[in-house]
């Protein structure tokens, strides 16, 4: 039976590694607390980086961590593209390296409000389906769009030459809910790496691996967030999580 305590009440800070899936990393916490445990936002299993979990009474809190604007690193391999936009995908198609000047257009137009289909292999629903279920059942999906704003994408290296580019390093901070791995698909590449770095004000070096997570105070963490985001849920509510704080 899956655990269902309210308390340990607090939030973790999680640094994920590649391989394991997020949902992975939620039981392994909540088998150290015997607490119900939640997430506020999942990484691909390819992907690293920040996790912020909610342990005990504070997963009543998750709304209002919806909405906070994430940062990432993440490599793209500009001569393939791939059925996922990561390496796990299959190989759709491989053309040549493309030169920087065409690369630095392409980056120029995905910076500000930009629109694009949600990858395949996402946990969005379709006729009431995860499409990445769907994906590898081998469905065609017409993806719908995602809106989303760029603040800011820049370049920290290219790898090859001014007329051959064959992989960028990109620095991103977006909007919640922007696919990284859409990003790479309308450069016509694919991510080769995702490092999630930061969530709101939530910062991956404060992050450790699961199995020596320590649990920030709910009220701490509440503290950081803005105005607009603890409105998401009711005075009431949140006093209530805060009182079972260092109940034993």
């Amino acid at each position: 039976m899956v655990p269902r305590a309210l308390k340990p009440v607090g939030i973790a800070l999680v640094d994920k590694p590649a391989g394991p899936s997020s949902f992975a990393i939620v039981a392994a916490l909540r088998r150290r607390t015997g607490a119900r445990t939640g997430h506020t936002g999942t990484l691909d299993p390819f992907a690293t980086g920040l996790l912020v979990l909610l342990s005990g009474a504070a997963t009543r809190l998750a709304p209002c961590f919806v909405g906070l604007d994430k940062r990432y690193v993440t490599d793209v391999d500009l001569t393939a593209t791939t059925s996922t936009g990561d390496p796990e995908g299959e190989v759709l198609g491989r053309h040549p390296a493309p030169d920087r000047t065409a690369v630095d257009a392409a980056l120029e137009r995905l910076r500000g409000e930009i629109e694009l289909p949600i990858p395949a292999a996402s946990a969005v629903k379709i006729g009431g389906e995860r499409a990445y279920k769907l994906a590898r059942r081998g469905v065609d999906l017409a993806m719908p769009l995602r809106r989303s704003h760029v603040f800011a994408l820049d370049v920290i290296s290219y790898s090859g030459d001014a007329t051959a580019t064959s992989s960028v390093r990109l620095l991103l901070h977006v909007s919640s809910g922007t696919y990284v791995r859409s990003i790479a698909d309308a450069l016509g590449g694919h991510c080769t790496t995702l490092r999630r770095t930061a969530v709101g004000p939530f910062d991956v070096d404060e992050a450790v691996p699961v199995d020596d997570a320590r649990l920030m105070p709910a009220g701490d963490a509440l503290g950081r967030l803005p105005e607009a985001s603890l409105e998401r849920v009711e005075t009431g509510i949140r006093d209530g999580v805060l009182s079972l704080e260092g109940q034993p």
